[in-house]
């Protein structure tokens, strides 16, 4: 059984097993193909050295702190975040809390106060792209060229290209905000996911004879409004994380125009399934976009639509899976 990983609050707590640990930084939104690269170096190099591997993230996001003004969307929740990463197997998760006397210090500081003497690392592993300190004047090569005398190895790993592109969050979100769930899937290497709980709806599905379970959703970003082939997790015993095996469903984002239009609601049909899912926590992967939202005439043409895309999801689902 993997260890479980230990999550520090701010890098001035740090534990004396951490030193001469193998590190990398970031931001980790997503927690994308490209991160995952930087990940599985170093814990492959943390196995090989026989030493503790860390992640080193910030909490709020930079740039809702540096621009407060331009709030970034985020493509997970910290509690989605944890769970991603101890399933990778990173030993220790440390989360700095992300303030503006912090965005102040310069580059230098930041290299000598935090990395070399709080975390004090032997390896370091960041992207070509990484920049660090005030104004963001620091940069990976900078790293490079001071890490020998601070005692620091460090390793700058290649952009993470998919689909003939580099892959990268704000690609993400951007295909997300098309619907592309296809595109986003690319880059993740796994389906977006969004984590909620079902709560009571308007129960018109039900009377359409496809009741849904319409779903309080925790995350900031939900994929363009339309019809989604989808799976669905539920939350076991472990509170941390969906568990078992999951259930074929066919999802509508959007405001339901056929009746009085309103808020955007995420309303899930699971294909085979017969049960009450009310109160219940879940996880709700988008695999493949099915249609657009669109109005329909009446509740009759609706139901008919709605069994046409419940098809349409499962054909899709079941050809993915083989």
């Amino acid at each position: 059984m993997m260890p479980r990983m230990q999550v520090i609050e701010g890098s001035d707590r740090p534990r004396e097993g951490m030193r001469g640990c193998v590190l990398t930084v970031g931001n980790f939104d997503g927690v994308h193909l490209g991160h995952r690269a930087l990940i599985a170096a170093v814990i492959e190099r943390g196995r090989a050295l026989g030493r503790p591997t860390i992640l080193y993230t910030f909490d709020p996001h930079p740039r809702r702190v540096l621009f407060p003004d331009r709030p970034q969307p985020l493509l997970m929740t910290w509690e989605e975040l944890v769970a991603e990463l101890e399933g990778c197997g990173i030993d220790y998760l440390v989360r700095e809390h992300f303030t503006a006397a912090f965005a102040a210090l310069s580059p230098e500081e930041f290299l000598r106060d935090v990395i070399a003497e709080r975390l004090a690392p032997r390896e370091v592993f960041v992207g070509r792209d990484f920049h660090f300190g005030k104004g963001r004047a620091g940069s990976g090569e900078m790293l490079v060229a001071r890490g020998p005398a601070l005692g620091i190895r460090v390793e700058l790993l290649a952009q993470v290209r998919a689909g003939g592109e580099d892959v990268s969050s704000t690609r993400i979100r951007e295909a997300l905000a098309r619907g592309d769930v296809g595109e986003a899937r690319l880059c993740l290497g796994r389906a977006y996911t969004v984590w909620g709980r079902v709560v009571l709806g308007e129960q018109r599905g039900r009377t359409l004879g496809f009741p849904t379970a319409n779903l309080a959703s925790e995350n900031e970003i939900l994929p363009a409004n339309g019809v989604y082939a989808t799976r669905v997790r539920l939350f076991g015993p472990d509170a941390r994380r969906p568990d078992g095996k999951s259930l074929a469903a066919v999802t509508n984002i959007g405001t339901r125009p056929t009746f009085e239009p309103g808020k955007v609601s995420v309303e899930t049909h699971l294909l085979d399934f017969d049960g009450d899912l009310y109160g219940k926590r879940l996880e709700l992967a988008f695999h493949s976009r099915v249609r657009d939202e669109r109005r329909f005439s009446g509740p009759q043409e609706l139901a008919r639509q709605i069994a046409s895309d419940a098809e349409d999801a499962r054909r899709s689902l079941r050809a993915e899976a083989e």
